[in-house]
């Protein structure tokens, strides 16, 4: 008879702290995933918001004004802070108009900016 030769006690300790480690690792990723998801989510909701702030201002009667100005707004049941910024261009007749998009509790983190060229106020 040939004797049986199994796993020892420490063949299977090392091979379940290789497993802990490999499972560890990929749990930390997925989660590393889910944050990433959750950001490229907000910035293209803050994308949108721009993009209506600013189709808004062209569909005005009145040209946005050269300087900073800043509010806020709700919408997808969510609270958005907005700031533009209002300058002269190159082209006389044009004003560049940039818009920034952040959350309340991180207002200094722009989490989207459009930059656009829009007729400038008559004076």
């Amino acid at each position: 008879m040939s004797p049986v030769r199994g796993f020892t006690l420490i063949e299977v300790l090392v091979a379940l702290v290789i497993m802990a480690i490999a499972l560890a690792s990929l749990l930390h990723s997925s989660g590393l995933a889910a944050d990433h998801s959750q950001m490229l989510r907000q910035r293209m909701l803050a994308g949108w918001m721009a993009e209506n702030r600013l189709a808004a201002l062209q569909a005005g009667q009145q040209p946005p004004a050269l300087g900073v100005s800043r509010g806020s707004f709700t919408q997808d049941q969510r609270a958005w802070l907005w700031e533009q910024e209002v300058s002269a261009s190159a082209t006389p007749k044009l004003a560049r108009l940039e818009i920034r998009i952040a959350t309340p509790d991180a207002a200094h983190y722009w989490l989207a900016t459009l930059v656009a060229y829009v007729p400038l106020v008559q004076e």
